[in-house]
C-alpha cells in the first residue's frame, strides 16, 4: 500500500507542477502580445518557452527539454534580442497604436476559434488512433540519434542544406553593409 500512496502523491505533485507551468505560461503568453515594450515581450517569451521545457520534463522527455532550452531560449530568443538591438527599435514605450478595433478583432478571433474547434471535432470525433493503445516506448538520446542518422537521414540532410543556405544568405546580406 505504501507504493500506491507514493504514486498518488507523485501524480498530485505532477498535476500541481503542470497547473503552475500552464498558468505561468498562459500569463506570460498574454503579456507577450499585450506589453508595449518589445524587450519585455521577448523576456516573457523566454518564460513561455521555459514552461514548455518544464512540461517536457514532466513528460520524462529530458532530451527534448534540453533541446528546447538550447535551441529556443538559447538561440531564437537571443536572435530576437539581437535583432531588436541592432535595428535600433525604440526600447521604451512607443506611441499608442490602438485603433479602437480591439472588440471587433476579439469577436473575429473567437469566431475563428469556435469554427476551428467545430471543424476539428467534426472531422476527428470517430478517429481511432492505434498508437494511443500501445505501450509507450521511452526515447533516449541514443534512440533519437539512431532515428536521425538511420531512418530520417534524408530529411535531416535537407534541413542541414536549408540552414546552410540561410547562413550563407545572412553572411552575404551582412557583408553588403
Amino acid at each position: 500500500m505504501p507504493s500506491l500512496l507514493a504514486a498518488a502523491h507523485l501524480d498530485v505533485a505532477q498535476n500541481v507542477a503542470f497547473g503552475f507551468l500552464a498558468a505561468s505560461m498562459a500569463v506570460a503568453a498574454i503579456r507577450v502580445v499585450t506589453t508595449k515594450n518589445i524587450v519585455h515581450a521577448a523576456l516573457y517569451l523566454v518564460v513561455v518557452l521555459a514552461g514548455v521545457a518544464g512540461i517536457y520534463l514532466l513528460l520524462a522527455a529530458e532530451f527534448t527539454a534540453v533541446v528546447q532550452i538550447i535551441v529556443y531560449i538559447g538561440a531564437i530568443v537571443v536572435l530576437f534580442l539581437f535583432g531588436i538591438m541592432l535595428t535600433r527599435a525604440p526600447l521604451g514605450r512607443t506611441a499608442n497604436l490602438d485603433n479602437n478595433q480591439r472588440p471587433l478583432a476579439l469577436a473575429v478571433a473567437l469566431f475563428l476559434l469556435g469554427l476551428l474547434v467545430y471543424v476539428l471535432v467534426d472531422a476527428f470525433h470517430s478517429a481511432h488512433v492505434d498508437a494511443l493503445h500501445r505501450p509507450l516506448r521511452v526515447g533516449t538520446t541514443a534512440l533519437v540519434g539512431n532515428a536521425i542518422f538511420q531512418t530520417y537521414v534524408v530529411p535531416f540532410e535537407a534541413v542541414s542544406v536549408l540552414l546552410l543556405a540561410a547562413l550563407v544568405g545572412a553572411v552575404v546580406i551582412a557583408r553588403r553593409d
